[in-house]
């Protein structure tokens, strides 16, 4: 009988009777109900932070309370739990501005809006209407900052810290950046406009000041660290921390790493790191994101997938939101495959991640056509 991800207290028995020496957690959601912790408890090795520590993602407001405290760069914010309120200081502000649900929403909770009404829509629905549940039973609302997104990741133990390459997201749902924010539509790696002078600021003025912060509340992080940055006119911003790896970024940077991960996540579980370098290819990966017809709104499911085996043979495909229904494979998702090409440069990269895109139908499939478009620009 398959186990939910959000049932805690069956994996927590599934792992122990099955005697599992390592258990590795992917998504938000177990991280911020305390599967970490539950799992220690009866002494299995895991690897991701706790649950005091998963509040980095799990609450915006406690995010940029640490930011403010350890004078991390990021936008000026204000929270709000009542909807007039927060619509006052939206009219006050004016627009572009940036709405978010402080609890997890599954990457869909950010509304970018480019007018007030719009944004005061947004409050509306968060507050009033409760789209995101008691995810949006509070708000933060921040001010835009312009520029390019980048995301960087680091493994984490309780001393040290190992930085991974760069890779650039495509949060908007259609080309060209247009159309509402997503879970991510498509990743690139490495990022022309992150140099190694860029990743040593984002170490040194960013992830070691937020450990920092951590510390001095008696939270101790180790796992994975996910910054969410922009790369703004006055030097790069967070947009926010996650404490997990990052969908679709890792697609792209799991594949260049050589450094075997089993190791990487066995040094950080023993406080080990500062024995570990990484070594990365050389080779660039794109993934295109596959998505449902109507995704991030309403979407259907159940429909078959064809074509996996050819697109298998240009590019590595990561299932997301797919099921097995007798001897098919349907779509169970909004993003419903990951498809990464990799090559000698972005250029081949994301020729041959198209390539598999073009190899894969299922009703309704939707993705971006321009993944990567900016770097081959530069």
């Amino acid at each position: 009988m398959p186990i939910a991800a959000e049932d805690i207290d069956g994996l927590v028995h599934f792992a122990a009777e099955e005697a599992f020496d390592l258990v590795i957690v992917g998504p938000e959601t177990p991280l911020s109900a305390g599967i970490v912790d539950r799992l220690a408890e009866r002494g299995i090795q895991v690897f991701g932070p706790n649950q005091a520590a998963a509040q980095i993602e799990a609450s915006k407001t406690f995010a940029k309370q640490l930011m403010e405290e350890a004078h991390i760069p990021t936008a000026r914010y204000a929270r709000f739990t009542d909807a007039d309120a927060a619509m006052a200081y939206v009219r006050e502000q004016g627009a572009p501005i940036v709405v978010k649900a402080d609890g997890l929403a599954a990457g869909k909770g950010v509304v970018v809006a480019q007018t007030v009404e719009e944004a005061l829509d947004a409050v509306r629905m968060m507050l009033n209407d409760r789209i995101f549940g008691s995810s949006g039973a509070s708000i933060v609302v921040e001010e835009f900052m312009a520029g390019e997104e980048a995301t960087v990741l680091a493994f984490v133990d309780s001393q040290t810290i190992r930085v991974m390459e760069p890779s650039q997201d495509h949060k908007p749902v259609y080309d060209g950046d247009k159309g509402p924010n997503t879970g991510g539509m498509g990743t690139y790696s490495p990022v022309p406009a992150v140099d190694k002078a860029m990743l040593q600021r984002v170490e040194t003025e960013m992830i070691r000041p937020l450990l920092d912060a951590l510390r001095r509340r008696g939270i101790v992080y180790k796992g994975v660290l996910y910054v969410g940055l922009m790369l703004t006119n006055d030097g790069p911003k967070v947009v926010e921390f996650n404490a997990r790896f990052g969908d679709p970024e890792t697609q792209v940077i799991l594949p260049r790493l050589n450094t075997d991960f089993l190791d990487i996540a066995l040094a950080v579980c023993e406080d080990a790191l500062s024995d570990i370098t990484l070594d990365w290819s050389e080779e660039a990966a794109v993934c295109v994101v596959m998505a449902s017809a109507g995704y991030p709104a309403s979407y259907a499911k159940g429909n078959p997938i064809n074509g996996l085996a050819d697109a298998q043979r240009h590019a590595l495909v990561f299932h997301a939101g797919t099921a097995a229904q007798d001897a098919n494979v349907v779509t169970s998702g909004g993003r419903v495959l990951g498809v990464t090409g990799r090559g000698r440069d972005l250029a081949e990269a994301q020729s041959k991640a198209y390539q598999g895109v073009r190899s894969i139908s299922f009703d309704g499939a939707h993705y971006r056509s321009d993944i990567a478009a900016k770097a081959l620009k530069r």
